[in-house]
């Protein structure tokens, strides 16, 4: 058995590392929106009302989840990013809205998103200031956990600036009590590795029993070396990060940027394509008020959501690397293997990849069912290990795939622990 195909087998084997945090929330990754790649800290409402960090923006944003059908493709949460807040805490020590963006205040806006059948998700920083200088929860973690509960908060997102590594963890678990404290359901998404990264390897138990979900490494921008980035971390790391991963708790590699400037349309698809692989949240950070045809049908994929919310939880890895192209793999519920084929060549035209070079194709002894879902959707009927079907595969793009064993022998004794 090769190395690569024995590291594919005892990462499938493997369960999550601990017990996930225990508030029953995020059993499969969270999907929806957030503001922050494509709408940063705008603030300037006066002479860009449409893009600014206010109210405004967020309801615009739920009323088009419900209108074009993001809603109905499981995108349920609308979150709010840095820059929300007033600068100064009110008399009570609480944070509060900037009162001329949000002049009706969180606990409006969050009944207005619930009224659309939608969730509220909010942003605060574990130190004194968030990454952006507004008011940070150090020393504060109890008063801002129960404020979040009173504004009918479903989401937190919790970043990690300004307070001193060696304190990252502690800050953490104490915003983790206090949340659970409240009594209410608020889905907790931590930035706790990131920061810890530099200095040490991470207490991924810890992390995992913590957090909903966890940022590892660097901030998505809009650009395909990024994203180029993050699975490269993403895959050297994988060993480490991978078994921590299943239902409750998810590794978050950033916000999809589809529909945005930066991906032409087969680096969208390929974004796509490798986070549901990853079973990663499926977070959007876009304009949802102006989005082109094809970015919106791939973002809404029903297939592609399918893998990303496969029952059995378990995270997709890099299981082969050649020849400038990657494989990746993810164990699905039933039997049944996702894989993508990303081809990294960025010169030329579209290249072939030989499927019999997928190092879980051996789950096809006799034989398989395979299913392609990009470039576009195809039956491919039914093929054997031995198959010399040939992939093409566009530059920067990803050939994404279900297979399914028709045969039980192997396929049991291959998959007997995923389920």
């Amino acid at each position: 058995m090769s190395k690569m195909l024995l590291l594919l087998v005892l990462l499938s084997l493997l369960s999550p590392a601990a017990e996930a945090l225990d508030n029953g929330l995020a059993l499969k990754p969270t999907m929806g929106w957030l503001h922050w790649e494509r709408f940063m800290c705008n603030t300037d409402c006066d002479t860009d009302p449409d893009n600014c960090i206010s109210e405004r923006l967020y309801m615009q944003m739920a009323d088009m989840m419900v209108k074009d059908g993001w809603k109905e493709a499981g995108y349920e949460y609308v979150c709010i990013d840095d820059c929300w807040p007033s600068h100064q805490r009110d008399a009570q020590g609480r944070l509060q809205a900037d009162p001329k963006r949000f002049p009706g205040g969180i606990k409006k806006l969050a009944d207005y998103v619930h009224s659309k059948g939608l969730k509220l998700g909010i942003y605060a920083d574990v130190g004194d200031k968030t990454c952006a200088g507004y008011p940070g929860s150090l020393g504060y973690y109890e008063t801002d956990a129960q404020t979040f509960a009173d504004w009918d908060v479903d989401l937190l997102k919790f970043d990690g600036c300004n307070l001193k590594w060696t304190l990252i963890g502690d800050g953490y678990i104490k915003m983790s009590n206090a949340l659970n404290k409240t009594g209410r359901s608020i889905l907790y998404s931590c930035e706790w590795p990131l920061y810890e990264w530099d200095f040490q390897k991470p207490n991924y138990t810890a992390i995992r029993e913590t957090c909903n979900h966890w940022r590892n490494f660097a901030d998505v921008f809009d650009s395909w070396d990024s994203i180029k980035s993050i699975l490269d971390w993403t895959a050297s790391h994988q060993d480490i990060i991978v078994p921590s991963a299943g239902p409750g708790g998810w590794n978050d590699p950033d916000m999809l940027v589809i529909g945005n400037f930066g991906l032409s349309h087969d680096q969208q698809e390929s974004q796509m394509a490798l986070w549901a692989i990853m079973a990663a949240p499926l977070l959007m950070s876009n304009d949802l008020r102006d989005i082109c045809p094809r970015s919106k049908k791939l973002l809404q994929n029903r297939q592609i959501i399918e893998i990303s919310q496969d029952p059995l939880g378990k995270q997709g890895y890099r299981s082969a690397k050649g020849n400038s192209f990657e494989v990746w793999e993810r164990p699905l519920s039933k039997n049944r293997l996702a894989v993508a084929v990303l081809n990294l060549q960025e010169i030329g035209g579209p290249r072939g990849f030989a499927i019999s070079g997928i190092p879980g194709w051996k789950i096809c002894d006799p034989q398989c069912n395979v299913t392609l879902i990009l470039p576009q959707y195809k039956e491919m009927g039914v093929q054997t290990k031995d198959s010399k079907l040939i992939l093409k595969v566009n530059p920067s793009g990803t050939a994404l795939m279900t297979v399914t064993p028709i045969s039980h022998n192997f396929g049991k004794l291959y998959w007997k622990h995923t389920n």
